[in-house]
């Protein structure tokens, strides 16, 4: 999926949504590239975008019922994918949560479709594996089963233990996590390119140093 994966980076980059530079990660770390797909503005972007999201999803061979965006950045990501996987005939329902529990009107913290089922979880990365743990949990407490989830990008970065945040995320919870790209596609396309090599000797550092 390399091809498919250096257009995505060549998008977030045009975009300026995978920036590099310096950079303060949740755990500390001093990392030479971020990705914030908060940075999406317009609706161009988020018809791209979920056109990326809908063959990731389809080419995994995952199967669901329900796509699950987590509040906040989730959210506009959940919508753009539903879309583009019903132009491809593929038309699912969709939910994400509430940070905050309403408690008039329809109350309750979840939005669209109930979580009933096998539930496919979409974000933009997974730092830490808490925002998809704390997903899991809402899930089963609405009566659904986490199937699996699908990510932007892949940092392959060391967790608490050697592995990555995902892999850690994929052994606890017994499922299989997507991404679009990974750090290794990373390397790859910035490799293509000459003006590029201060930036890959940057971030083959960082993967030496952090990487799986």
């Amino acid at each position: 999926m390399s091809n498919f994966s250096h257009e995505f980076l060549k998008f977030a980059l045009d975009r300026e949504v995978l920036r590099f530079g310096e950079f303060k990660t949740k755990a500390g770390r001093l990392s030479p590239y971020f990705f914030n797909s908060g940075l999406f503005k317009v609706g161009n972007d988020f018809i791209q975008l979920g056109e990326f999201y809908a063959k990731a999803i389809l080419s995994s061979g995952i199967q669901f019922d329900v796509l699950f965006g987590p509040a906040y950045k989730g959210i506009p990501i959940v919508v753009a994918t539903a879309m583009a996987l019903a132009k491809k005939n593929v038309d699912v329902p969709i939910s994400f949560n509430r940070k905050e529990t309403k408690t008039h009107g329809e109350k309750g913290d979840i939005i669209g479709n109930d979580l009933s089922g096998r539930v496919l979880l979409l974000d933009d990365v997974i730092s830490a594996g808490t925002s998809i743990n704390e997903s899991n949990e809402l899930i089963m407490s609405n009566g659904g089963r986490l199937a699996g989830a699908c990510v932007a990008l892949d940092r392959m970065e060391q967790g608490n233990t050697r592995k990555s945040a995902i892999q850690e995320v994929e052994e606890k919870l017994n499922i299989q996590v997507i991404a679009i790209a990974n750090l290794e596609n990373l390397v790859s396309y910035l490799g293509i390119d000459i003006e590029n090599q201060a930036k890959l000797k940057r971030v083959r550092e960082y993967r030496d140093k952090y990487g799986i």
